[in-house]
């Protein structure tokens, strides 16, 4: 217990001392007045989302575009929003594919952490499973949802099973990855140190691949959260709820593209909030944490 915490208090040091001469190159600078960071984070998604609008109203007023069947005017899709949310079905939508993906993508944390470490560690599984995560990786999702419906049935089962299937070969293949990229010079000093096994994993294998692992987390929720909508559209039933992916479907067998609209925008704002609410702050914390991003 003694070498491990020696081994912790060692590393902290020397990345205590290399943030600090990165702050040091780099400079301390103040808190950022609000004003620069609304001009420089708020105001340019504002202005291209205006923008795309104006493009949009134009195509419509314009007679580019004339068949509502084809492309409906942002008006159209604002009713549409407006009337999923006066009945009650807005948030129901949201929160049945949000809380299916985020259930199944912890799922796939929990078995993607674990097999990034052993096929990292050990050359046996690697040469024997390695190759078979990167085909997998590769594998399309939508691909797992007909065998999956036929083994697991319609249900909920069946959604979690696509997600696993598309996001744990990401997250083990970015644990890998982390891995390779550690510095011997760590391993070494940990084994010296005593932390070996579990507890080198634990305390320096992890810490040290900490930016790989996390590019895998990010690209594991993408391929969970495009696995689910693949799921959600194919395997559609009135027993599983209406998902986003169901309401995307929904609508094109209603042939009313407003809905479709509907169901795109509201799979890209989950998108990008699940982005800035959880892994955005993440990055930040592990480029602060090794110097490479000055806390105003």
């Amino acid at each position: 217990m003694a070498s491990t915490d020696t081994t912790k208090a060692v590393l902290r040091d020397a990345a205590g001392v290399e943030a600090g001469l990165d702050a040091l190159e780099v400079g301390v600078v103040g808190r950022t007045p609000i004003r620069q960071t609304f001009n420089g984070k708020i105001l340019p998604p504002i202005v291209a989302t205006a923008v795309v609008l104006v493009v949009w109203q134009a195509l419509i007023s314009f007679k580019i575009v004339d068949d509502p069947t084809k492309l409906p005017s942002p008006a159209d899709v604002g009713n549409e929003f407006k009337d999923a949310w006066l009945e009650g079905k807005l948030l129901g939508y949201i929160w049945t594919s949000v809380s299916r993906g985020l259930l199944g993508f912890l799922f796939a944390l929990a078995i993607g952490t674990p097999l990034g470490l052993l096929v990292a560690r050990v050359k046996f599984v690697r040469a024997a499973i390695g190759p078979v995560l990167s085909g997998l990786q590769s594998l399309p999702s939508v691909a797992w949802v007909p065998p999956a419906v036929i083994w697991l049935g319609l249900n909920n089962s069946m959604m979690y099973a696509v997600i696993l299937l598309g996001a744990v070969p990401s997250i083990a293949n970015g644990l890998v990855s982390g891995i390779d990229q550690v510095p011997p010079l760590f391993l070494r000093a940990g084994r010296t140190m005593g932390a070996t096994g579990v507890k080198g994993a634990w305390h320096i294998v992890l810490p040290a691949a900490l930016p790989g692992y996390l590019a895998g987390l990010k690209q594991g929720w993408a391929f969970s959260w495009r696995s689910l909508m693949a799921a959600e559209i194919i395997a559609s039933s009135p027993d599983l709820g209406i998902g986003l992916g169901a309401l995307l479907e929904n609508g094109r067998n209603a042939s009313s593209m407003s809905m479709v609209f509907e169901a795109i925008f509201l799979i890209l704002f989950v998108g990008i909030a699940i982005d800035l609410l959880i892994f955005s702050p993440l990055e930040r914390w592990v480029l602060r944490s090794r110097g490479l991003l000055v806390k105003s």
